[in-house]
């Protein structure tokens, strides 16, 4: 189950960013596990930021891989940090990657490995 909760001041399709996700979900041939994606304002992600990342500053997307029993984690969305729909799908897409495995900070080959995994999943929305 994807559960999607907006506690953000813009308007979230949630079917779409639903789809996204079992998207990529599919496609790491990963059995779907329960997935909660939120929507939060700048001021809330900056706190996540702060306490989490030691980053005091407000961010596009944070991931929390969980990975209990059947809940494999949450994605936290800024959109106020994004700046379009594209933008919003690619920090969706990016933060369940992190939740698999896949870190863009370590080695520059998981970075490129990361990011072209980002752009093949953006293609199979039409984006």
């Amino acid at each position: 189950m994807i559960e999607i909760n907006n506690i953000s001041s813009f308007s979230v399709d949630k079917k779409f960013f639903s789809g996204v996700a079992k998207k990529v979900l599919k496609g790491e041939n990963k059995e779907i596990k329960n997935l909660s994606i939120a929507f939060v304002k700048a001021e809330e992600i900056k706190k996540l930021n702060k306490k989490y990342r030691q980053k005091n500053k407000p961010t596009d997307v944070l991931s929390f891989n969980l990975d209990e029993g059947s809940y494999l984690g949450e994605v936290v969305i800024c959109p106020e940090m994004v700046k379009d729909d594209v933008g919003m799908a690619r920090v969706l897409i990016h933060g369940i990657l992190h939740l698999f495995g896949y870190d863009h900070e370590k080695t520059k080959k998981e970075k490129r490995l990361m990011e072209k995994k980002e752009k093949y999943y953006l293609s199979l929305i039409n984006f």
